[in-house]
């Protein structure tokens, strides 16, 4: 007697189906697994058992085979465990092979027949309503993180024995998904700072709500003490609100990664990695090819606090997710593409110690140093980030003038942001694409600039060198101080500010 069950595994961004194949023979009482499988997969069969036996179930007394179809794919974790738990409970008669056709099925199975939640359920879930499956049976913590996936049935399992139950129709499951996850707006959180408690620095301020308000990469550059890291922090909480689509897509690369299987991301992330990550936790890959920081910062901020200090290298290999805002990882048997739709913000000093050009403080590094140490950041490189900033550092005893308010310059800030935002999304009809991220050719046929805004940037594209990317890029982030605005066409002052912001 042979039986088949479906399941499915994560693969990269997606997911691949299973056939969890079972046969039954005389002979010595036996249980392999076939179907190149790893070492997770083959003790699965001393997990299975155990569940089998806890659950007061029965192991058929015969040599027992599963096969993992197909056999070329090559299979890690724990998802396939109860599909081979019910692909035996078949052989046994405990379920009829109609009990489990057009369902797929998944999950780790502990040993006394519960299960346990498993990563990339997004991609597991996704993966049966495109088969056109009817049902999909996942562990129960699994269940909030599968609720945003609509258009197919979702059931939540506890343990083996009750989904029996149910498949043979004795109880019904009562874990079915509910359609409750209703859109909520990040709250600002009290211990972030935000933008009135940075006294004075006017220019960076502006430069972080046009560089959020067009999705720009930015680099701030200045002495120690300078507020740098502050101000990244900051743009954290500027952030717009995520849309249904963005919390599937951040839920879903931190699933896959393994450090969140049960809880749903409203929030958008905010990666800050230190500079001594290597260039597989940054860039992704592994063994097992897993997403690395830039694909963890999707749809929100990579910070690289110090650019010049990490690895030369891995700056290099940012240059084409800054690009492409996707991320190809390839291995031996595998390439897989993430997402890497990030936006950076770097900081940096000017020098090694830091006082480089200071009133205040003497540099001591020499011309040599203070040059090798601002060539770490690489001329194509640099040419990717949208934005250049220099701030100084504010005078001690101007801190204690300060007044903080009660965010009001915060909020009005964020509400320009806002403005914006909505602006973009009615130009390109999409809720996801911003200025900073459009192609050359859609600056050609979507940005519209006056004819003496054109002839200013042709001028100081012919002044300052200016590269093609550099060229489109000012274009860019002017139609963004545009939106700010609320300017249909970008005039020459737009031009002239976005300008300033070139300069390295």
């Amino acid at each position: 007697m042979t039986t088949k069950i479906y399941s499915c595994i994560p693969f990269g961004f997606e997911g691949k189906i299973v056939e969890v194949e079972a046969d039954s023979n005389r002979g010595l009482p036996a249980f392999n697994i076939v179907g190149m499988a790893n070492k997770t997969i083959n003790e699965a069969r001393e997990r299975v058992r155990s569940a089998i036996a806890n659950s007061k179930l029965k192991f058929p007394d015969q040599k027992v085979t599963v096969n993992l179809a197909p056999a070329d794919l090559a299979k890690d974790g724990s998802f396939l465990d109860l599909p081979i738990a019910l692909s035996i409970l078949t052989l046994s008669q405990h379920l009829l092979p109609d009990d489990t056709k057009n369902r797929l099925f998944v999950g780790e199975l502990s040993l006394d027949g519960r299960l346990r939640p498993i990563k990339g359920i997004i991609n597991i879930v996704e993966t049966a309503k495109n088969q056109e499956l009817e049902e999909v049976y996942i562990p129960f913590e699994n269940l909030d993180q599968a609720s945003l996936v609509t258009g197919i049935k979702i059931m939540g399992v506890k343990d083996l024995k009750s989904l029996v139950m149910h498949l043979r129709g004795i109880k019904r499951l009562d874990t079915h998904i509910q359609q409750n996850n209703a859109q909520k707006s990040p709250n600002t959180s009290s211990s972030e700072p935000f933008l009135d408690q940075i006294y004075g620095q006017d220019l960076a301020k502006r430069a972080l709500e046009i560089a959020i308000a067009g999705h720009h990469n930015l680099l701030i550059s200045g002495p120690p003490g300078a507020g740098k890291t502050m101000l990244a922090k900051v743009a954290r909480n500027l952030l717009p609100a995520t849309s249904p689509e963005e919390q599937i897509e951040i839920t879903k690369i931190t699933s896959i990664s393994g450090q969140n299987t049960s809880d749903i991301i409203r929030e958008r992330p905010f990666r800050h990695p230190h500079h001594t990550a290597s260039t597989s936790s940054i860039i992704g890959g592994g063994a097992l090819a897993t997403p690395g920081e830039i694909s963890l910062a999707t749809k929100g901020i990579l910070f690289l606090d110090e650019i010049p200090e990490f690895k030369r290298e891995v700056l290099e290999s940012l240059r084409q997710p800054l690009e492409d805002k996707t991320i190809t990882v390839t291995r031996l048997n595998q390439r897989i593409t993430y997402p890497a739709d990030f936006m950076l913000i770097a900081t940096m000093n000017p020098c090694p110690c830091g006082y480089y050009d200071d009133p205040t403080h003497e540099c001591t590094c020499s011309p040599f140093q203070i040059q090798s140490y601002q060539k770490k950041l690489s001329g194509p490189l640099f040419d990717r980030i949208d934005m250049n900033l220099t701030v100084e550092k504010v005078k001690n005893t101007d801190l204690l003038n300060a007044k903080i308010t009660d965010r009001a310059e915060h909020n009005v800030v964020k509400n320009a942001i806002k403005h914006a935002l909505e602006l973009q999304t009615a130009r390109y009809h999409s809720a996801t694409t911003r200025n900073g991220t459009i192609s050359s050719t859609q600056v050609a046929e979507l940005l519209m600039l006056t004819p003496k805004a054109r002839n200013l940037l042709n001028s100081a594209s012919s002044t300052l060198n200016l590269s093609a990317r550099s060229y489109f890029k000012t274009i860019k982030v002017a139609r963004t101080i545009a939106d700010l605005e609320n300017a249909s066409e970008i005039t020459p002052c737009h031009i002239a500010e976005a300008l300033t912001f070139r300069k390295r």
